[in-house]
């Protein structure tokens, strides 16, 4: 990855996108589902601690370059602030804390700490920053619209999943409010964008998959809150199914579609959908449940491997990282 922040045809780090902390969200996510599929097969093998150390080290790499790159070049992340689209991606770095604290917690819970706090804080201080830059004077055009834009709802929703468990109930329940009513008003217009307007261009057909984290991710959030598999619980976890579902009839063709980073969009909502499946399962006993989460960790797991080899082999044709 060190090859992304060199010069060749004009300075590389300069084009460093914001979107890369799609990778740390990923990982981290396939960090905890492998956790969930261990504790929920009661077989320690050690690969959600290898995980975890990827996990970590790729978000020091991601972490330094982006901020190597804001020192260097303070313009070109104002570019991207104001950028119709890569503005929905700037949550991603505080999502990208509070996963780093979920995954954390067993290992040392005072460090995860200082993450959640962090990842809290940058979170709600971005969620009413990009808000307030969507309601600005800036007149936004339905083709700006994807479902890159539930991100920053999403982070919402995550912060009571350790949240809660750090004693920090009261902030928890404000940010599952919060993502909530903006899930509930992103699905109607994504989902007017998708059926009514044209097709979103090549390069964001794969934010199609974040329509599955939000009801997924609220699951979890959902049952850190109230203790115990509801009505509600139950409703998100098959809201999150569905739009599973939906994903899958349209994967072959994201498959199909060349290499754009907004691909790592396919990794955290997988991984979501299979923590929610083995936490349904270890709740409720359902083996079914399972089931469906062993095969999702399958899916998760290639989808991992292969946006790997093929984030391997852009940086290795110097085909991201370059000028719009």
């Amino acid at each position: 990855m060190a090859d992304v922040a060199q010069a060749q045809g004009g300075n590389r780090l300069e084009h460093f996108p914001v979107p890369f902390f799609a990778v740390v969200m990923g990982l981290s996510g396939l960090t905890l589902a492998l956790h969930a599929a261990e504790t929920g097969l009661d077989i320690h093998l050690g690969a959600a601690t290898l995980a975890y150390w990827v996990t970590v080290a790729a978000a020091l790499v991601i972490a330094a370059l982006y901020g190597l790159k804001a020192l260097r070049y303070p313009q070109a992340v104002a570019h991207e602030w104001h950028h119709p689209v890569r503005l929905a991606f700037f949550p991603a770095i505080s999502i990208s804390l509070l996963l780093l604290a979920t995954a954390t917690l067993a290992r040392a819970p005072e460090a995860a700490r200082v993450l959640w706090l962090l990842g809290m804080v940058l979170q709600g201080g971005l969620t009413i920053a990009v808000v307030s830059g969507w309601i600005s004077a800036r007149a936004f055009q339905t083709g700006h619209l994807t479902p890159a834009w539930f991100i920053p709802a999403v982070g919402n929703v995550i912060v009571p999943i350790v949240g809660v468990p750090l004693g920090y109930v009261e902030i928890s329940w404000y940010f599952m409010a919060v993502g909530l009513i903006f899930w509930i008003v992103l699905l109607t217009l994504v989902m007017n964008r998708l059926i009514f307007h044209d097709p979103m261009p090549g390069k964001l057909q794969p934010t199609l998959v974040i329509l599955i984290a939000p009801p997924a991710v609220g699951f979890l959030a959902w049952l850190n809150l109230v203790g115990e598999v509801d009505a509600f619980a139950r409703l998100l976890l098959n809201m999150a199914y569905l739009f599973t579902l939906i994903v899958a009839v349209n994967l072959p063709k994201i498959f199909k579609l060349p290499f754009a980073l907004s691909f790592w969009a396919l990794s955290f909502p997988f991984a979501a959908i299979t923590i929610a499946s083995f936490r349904f399962a270890a709740e409720t006993g359902s083996a079914v449940h399972k089931v469906f989460g062993l095969i999702l960790l399958a899916v998760l797991i290639g989808v991992i491997v292969a946006l790997i080899l093929r984030t391997g082999r852009a940086i290795a044709d110097k085909a991201i990282c370059v000028p719009e």
